[in-house]
């Protein structure tokens, strides 16, 4: 047993708690907390929240990206990326990087191909993976070890003269790279986990099943055995991928659902990629990008096989979210959850949509209706505020990115899909209330800015109602799991400008310090 007290309590009127196995067993005054234990924590009038979390992100794929070649930084020209590629090159190793953006080329204006990636190394194997995650290049030693006999594949595209990989194509490159070993992606589940823990982060909705592997029964072992072992710090809920329908029915015939687990992990939705990325123009739209009448992207799955998938977890008890950000795969999705609930009714389904950027007001009228869970990442509105008014024309535009709308109208989390963008809360929180990037783009549809309420919410207690789990986590209350977060500031006094300079001064998971 611990107490906690002399600290400012998010919305609360107490300045202290009681921590006893794991739980909250008690919210108050000092004095009255003080008489529980002489075990105690004087937290000098900082500022306790609960644990922050991240409701879509991609925790195997985060570690995979602290353990390979960060191109993040480098991303202003393509001449620094490769020259900062050079710099990792090593005999007989592939050479993996990821966190280009070619928008912020200021050198090209275009992807990298197989023949620049050729210019940093013909002898070692090189792929570079794009910050969205949908694209990726490979050089030609590469392409060479991959030995694709196929000319095309579905719910993907891919050139083997640019060395340009998109979507589902991803994988004739990707399972080329010498196996990953479950050891492997446990490790990359315990370096992400310490990193997300500083960022205030105790729980995350996380998408690992294909991160590593394209066969999920690894990744679904590594998370099993690092719980077994107990040896997770992190509450993970997972957010379960498959490449297709038999892969679903194999994955619930073994006795598999929503909900099974234990508190630190857990199965949670099916999660289905729709579609791929605004920045990568390979997000699916109604209607050709503004900025390249030649495409309007591409779904993931066919809509036959997009609406068996949804109907059959559907009516196998699992919740399910799906990848959507253009308004065209938002259509297929909208008519394929419409049929399900209405053929098959669900009090509390709790289904959702992840990302939900490019929307119509007809469709927020039918995703009101049908009472979807929202994923939102405001996070990207950092980089998408200098991109929309260029992918789609701007009566589109002005209709896109409605959070507050779905905020209001229906239930939404909020996340970063880490590794796309680092879990950076604090920042997260700024972009959803001002909706300005943190170089003074913007404001993007200042009206569609989150209140600071509604803002922490929705990386607290929202993250927890979107995994059934409102009852257990997402705020400072008597009976709840002891997560928090400590903070050298309050968010809802900051200056909201500069809301992603406070700092995490303590992290906390079960009552146990994380970070």
């Amino acid at each position: 047993m611990k107490v906690y007290y002399n600290a400012h309590i998010y919305n609360t009127h107490a300045s202290a708690f009681v921590e006893d196995h794991g739980k909250i067993i008690f919210v108050g005054n000092d004095e009255e907390a003080l008489k529980y234990s002489q075990s105690r924590k004087n937290l000098k009038g900082q500022y306790v929240y609960p644990g922050f979390n991240d409701s879509h992100m991609h925790l195997v794929n985060f570690g995979m990206f602290l353990s390979h070649v960060s191109l993040s930084e480098y991303t202003f020209s393509l001449k620094a990326m490769l020259n900062e590629l050079k710099k990792h090159i090593k005999k007989d190793k592939w050479l993996i990087g990821r966190g280009w953006n070619h928008d912020y080329f200021q050198d090209v204006n275009r992807f990298p191909t197989r023949e620049d990636l050729d210019k940093v190394s013909q002898d070692v194997p090189i792929v570079i993976t794009r910050t969205c995650g949908h694209i990726a290049v490979a050089n030609s030693k590469a392409i060479e070890l991959a030995e694709i006999r196929v000319k095309e594949v579905e719910g993907g595209s891919f050139d083997l003269e640019t060395g340009i990989f998109k979507e589902n194509a991803l994988y004739l490159i990707y399972d080329a790279i010498p196996s990953v070993t479950i050891d492997d992606i446990k490790e990359y589940i315990l370096l992400a986990q310490k990193k997300c823990h500083s960022y205030g982060i105790t729980s995350v909705q996380s998408d690992d099943f294909l991160s590593a592997t394209s066969n999920y029964k690894d990744a679904l072992k590594a998370l099993e055995e690092l719980r077994d072992e107990e040896k997770l710090t992190i509450r993970i809920y997972e957010q379960s991928q498959f490449l297709n329908l038999d892969l679903l029915k194999e994955f619930i015939q073994d006795g598999y659902h929503t909900g099974a687990g234990n508190e630190y992990f857990k199965i949670g939705p099916l999660k289905i990629l729709g579609d791929g990325s605004l920045g990568a123009h390979t997000a699916y739209l109604s209607e050709p990008y503004y900025d390249d009448p030649s495409t309007c992207g591409l779904p993931v799955y066919s809509k036959d096989e997009l609406f068996k998938m949804i109907d059959y977890a559907h009516q196998n008890h699992m919740q399910i979210a799906i990848h959507t950000i253009g308004d065209k795969i938002l259509d297929w999705v909208i008519e394929a959850y419409d049929h399900s609930i209405k053929n098959n009714p669900k009090d509390d389904h709790r289904h959702g949509i992840v990302h939900c950027q490019i929307t119509r007001k007809d469709q927020l009228e039918k995703i009101k209706e049908l009472q979807l869970h929202i994923y939102a990442q405001t996070i990207f509105l950092d980089y998408d505020n200098h991109i929309i008014y260029q992918r789609v024309k701007p009566e589109i535009a002005k209709t896109s990115y409605q959070f507050r709308t779905l905020y209001e109208t229906n239930t939404l989390s909020n996340g970063s899909d880490c590794p796309v963008e680092l879990p950076d809360v604090l920042k997260g929180i700024q972009l959803a209330i001002t909706r300005q990037s943190i170089d003074g783009t913007g404001p993007y549809l200042p009206e569609q800015s989150l209140s600071v309420k509604q803002a922490v919410d929705s990386y607290t207690k929202n993250g927890a109602y979107s995994s059934f789990e409102e009852k257990i986590k997402g705020e400072i209350k008597e009976n709840m799991l002891c997560d928090f977060v400590v903070l050298d500031e309050d968010i809802e006094k900051a200056d909201v400008h500069h809301i992603k300079d406070i700092n995490v001064i303590a992290t906390y998971v079960g009552g146990k310090k994380v970070y």
